[in-house]
């Protein structure tokens, strides 16, 4: 069993030290600016009402929200029904980890980030510490180590995440009431609910009650244990570890898993998002956004097929499979990888129109992966009229794209160029690549000698004054609206 010991004797040992000055020496895993994309699952109890999001836990016990009232009417009152009563109900009979990773590499994603714990304190692996997990409870399965094993056997790479910071304040409102948040599993340590703090200002950094020694002791006991069992090449951090509490805390942790990956001879890297870390000291993470312009460091969004949630309910407001995708290329051109959240349903099965998506994802990347793995930011980002909102959160309403926009990325000496909304055009044109003409120069001042079309071979092309004037292979159906890829030849 994980001890405070063990993990200063592994800090000591290694050659990273807890201060944002070694740890900032850390690298991006070498495989990771390749990967391009990969697959994240939000699957726990918090599924088990497939009711709004994944906050279920906490909503359920504010008096007004929709949560609360959908609970009393469906399972009673939460003095006799709360969440942990969710448990018994969480079997997931139709979990199969090996048929999840089938789909998510045929969706042609490089590696995955199932969560290993959530706000709501439940672990979906097997724990010394806490007895509230997969394997003493529920489906009595150690889910990430079966999805470990999975990933593995089909040549993925395996991270995961941890969202147990929160857990300081999540279940506090049940305390506001008659609930069964009240009693001994809140208030004595190794409870479900304990803490069960009063919700701050979850955005404040300097926030009260603030996490004493106890928890955040208890948090590194936690994430540590699961690094040394599970081996994750990458670990994910929701927004809270940013509190001024964890800071002390979080270093002792980064120096813990890179010298751990030091050992192992395994380059591993902590994902964070907003200010969580010091630059440079992890891998830059923006959560439902990305960025305005290509970066020279390589960076991550990670986002969900639907608006509303991680995951599944009954009410998702799902993104069409064209704006999926034209988040893929928009963030690739900006030398970004984009992480796509996809919620199993709480039986373990995923839902057929989830399945449809990450089917065509991948079929779309068999014909234009090309142009996508292995790729860097060519010199010219982008294109054309319509430009995606830099920050967090940017994806709650769908930009309209043209036939005018394009992204671009580079590979083995050739520029590929891909046309966001082709709209079925009969011929697309790219300004970037016009001919020089009366002594107007275009951005690209080269020489093209050829241009192909990502999956269907070479393709009709002149150069013009007003561009690079390509004509399509003929697409049917849908695919005809879909982002279309080029690779452009170079002298």
């Amino acid at each position: 069993m994980i001890d405070l010991e063990t993990i200063d004797r592994v800090i000591a040992e290694g050659p990273y030290e807890p201060t944002w000055e070694s740890l900032s020496k850390v690298q991006v895993p070498g495989w990771f600016p390749d990967a391009k994309f990969g697959i994240f699952t939000h699957w726990g109890l918090y599924t088990v009402p497939e009711f709004r999001n994944e906050w279920y836990s906490r909503n359920m016990y504010i008096e007004g929200y929709p949560e609360f009232d959908h609970h009393r009417e469906t399972f009673g009152p939460q003095s006799e029904f709360g969440y942990k009563d969710f448990i018994p109900r969480f079997t997931a009979e139709r979990f199969d980890a090996n048929e999840w990773l089938d789909l998510f590499a045929r969706a042609g994603a490089r590696y995955y980030f199932p969560v290993s714990e959530h706000h709501d304190g439940y672990q979906m692996y097997a724990s010394e510490i806490s007895h509230w997990n997969t394997v003493e409870t529920g489906p009595h399965r150690d889910i990430i180590g079966e999805l470990r094993e999975a990933t593995l056997k089909h040549g993925l790479h395996f991270a995961t995440s941890n969202h147990r910071a929160e857990h300081w304040w999540f279940m506090g409102h049940g305390r506001d009431f008659d609930s069964d948040v009240r009693g001994a599993e809140a208030d004595v340590k190794g409870g479900f609910y304990w803490p069960a703090n009063p919700e701050p200002d979850n955005q404040d950094l300097f926030s009260v009650p603030k996490p004493n020694e106890e928890f955040l002791d208890d948090w590194l006991l936690r994430v540590c244990e699961l690094i040394d069992n599970y081996r994750p090449e990458m670990l994910y951090f929701d927004w809270w570890i940013q509190h001024n509490a964890f800071k002390p805390y979080i270093k002792r942790l980064a120096a813990f898993y890179y010298n751990r990956g030091a050992e192992w001879g395994v380059p591993v890297i902590i994902c964070y998002k907003d200010d969580g870390m010091a630059w440079g000291a992890g891998l830059f993470d923006v959560e439902r956004g990305g960025l305005s312009t290509a970066t020279p460091y390589v960076w991550q969004t990670d986002t969900a097929i639907a608006r509303n949630s991680w995951c599944y309910t009954n009410s998702l407001d799902y993104k069409n499979l064209a704006e999926l995708i034209v988040t893929l290329v928009d963030t690739v051109s900006k030398n970004g990888n984009l992480l796509l959240n996809v919620g199993p349903r709480a039986d373990g099965s995923i839902a057929p129109h989830d399945r449809d998506l990450l089917e065509s994802i991948g079929g779309w990347m068999d014909a234009n992966g090309e142009g996508i793995y292995g790729t860097r930011p060519w010199r010219i980002a982008e294109e054309g009229p319509t430009h995606a909102t830099e920050g967090s959160f940017a994806d709650q309403n769908a930009l309209e794209y043209t036939a005018a926009d394009w992204r671009f990325t580079a590979k083995d000496g050739s520029v590929y160029a891909f046309c966001l909304n082709p709209a079925g055009a009969a011929t697309l044109t790219s300004a970037t690549f016009a001919a020089y003409h009366d002594g107007i120069r275009a951005p690209f001042h080269g020489i093209i000698t050829g241009v192909e079309q990502l999956g269907a071979g070479p393709v009709a092309w002149e150069r013009t004054a007003d561009g690079l004037v390509i004509t399509p292979a003929e697409r049917p159906g849908t695919e005809a609206t879909m982002p279309i890829g080029f690779r452009i030849a170079i002298a």
